[in-house]
């Protein structure tokens, strides 16, 4: 007999149980919600670019600017290009070649020449020797790593990027742009805390070249340079004990971020856990170690004769 629970012949449709069986997905994401959607990139790179503007904004406002005193230093400033707003000049100064070259000079450029008196000039130096001579210099304006990022991507030469860690001298910074721009780098990196800013001093040792060159600064430097090696730079770090000497450096030809450390503490520990490879300069046993900035100079000219040679080939 027949099942009386059973039915005859084919069973058509589900009976409303499939139904009941099924879970809903919800709504459809929104188009910048979808990593694959055109929208989506979009809002991405929107969203980096205000960032890297709120970057910008907040490490200017933290600026402060700068007054440089003393004849010497107020012409070498101004034969540099430092950027001034202003040139105070003490009343009833003793002029001297100094003091008619920096009016010169200020005049040339139109930065304003201000006459004040002795005891207003103290007070803007803040009690510093300024000799009758002051230099009003404005906050640097840094770019931000993404802007370095991009711009050495875009580059016709392969990317080239220096990245400085604990270098707290300004005139150690300003030599190291120097060589960065002498030797085809497109931009260098600062940490914002425990390291030499662009000050005058800087600005000057770098006799000029950081108005060719985009300087950043990083609110944290190991999270910048893994960024950058996600986006495809080899990290090479300075150091005394490398992984290999300078002559070794095959990976100069390679998109390459180039770390500089420290003279004395040489590069942190959480900053040469992200390098790919570290390198060291051989020397006469009598020398210990080289400045910073010397050493960094020495390795740059050294990637760029093999990314010339490479070129040739």
């Amino acid at each position: 007999m027949r099942n009386p629970g059973s039915k005859k012949g084919a069973v058509v449709g589900s009976g409303g149980q499939k139904s009941k069986g099924l879970t809903g997905k919800g709504p459809t994401p929104k188009a910048t919600e979808r990593p694959y959607h055109p929208a989506y990139k979009r809002a991405k790179v929107a969203a980096k670019i205000d960032a890297s503007k709120t970057h910008r904004r907040q490490t200017k406002e933290k600026a402060t600017a700068e007054t440089v005193a003393g004849r010497n230093p107020v012409v070498e400033c101004l034969r540099a290009g430092t950027p001034a707003t202003a040139l105070y000049v003490a009343l009833g100064i003793d002029a001297d070649d100094r003091v008619a070259e920096a009016v010169r000079l200020a005049a040339e450029r139109g930065i304003s020449v201000l006459e004040v008196s002795r005891g207003e000039l103290d007070r803007i130096t803040g009690g510093a020797m300024h000799q009758g001579l002051g230099l009003q210099v404005p906050p640097f304006e840094y770019a931000t790593p993404d802007e370095l990022l991009e711009l050495a991507q875009h580059s016709s030469a392969p990317p080239l990027l220096v990245a400085l860690d604990g270098v707290t001298d300004p005139r150690n910074l300003g030599a190291v742009v120097r060589s960065a721009a002498a030797f085809g780098a497109q931009g260098v990196v600062v940490p914002q805390r425990r390291s030499a800013s662009m000050t005058a001093v800087a600005w000057r040792t770098s006799a000029g070249t950081a108005a060719q060159i985009p300087i950043a600064m990083a609110t944290n430097l190991t999270r910048t340079l893994r960024d950058w090696a996600e986006a495809g730079l080899m990290i090479v770090g300075l150091d005394a004990d490398g992984d290999v000497d300078v002559d070794g450096l095959d990976l100069a030809t390679s998109p390459l971020v180039v770390v500089v450390g420290s003279e004395g503490r040489g590069l942190g520990r959480l900053v040469k856990e992200t390098c790919d490879q570290t390198v060291s300069i051989p020397m006469a046993n009598r020398v210990e170690s080289l400045n910073a900035s010397v050493a960094a100079g020495v390795v740059l000219a050294e990637v760029a004769r093999r990314r010339r040679i490479a070129a040739k080939g």
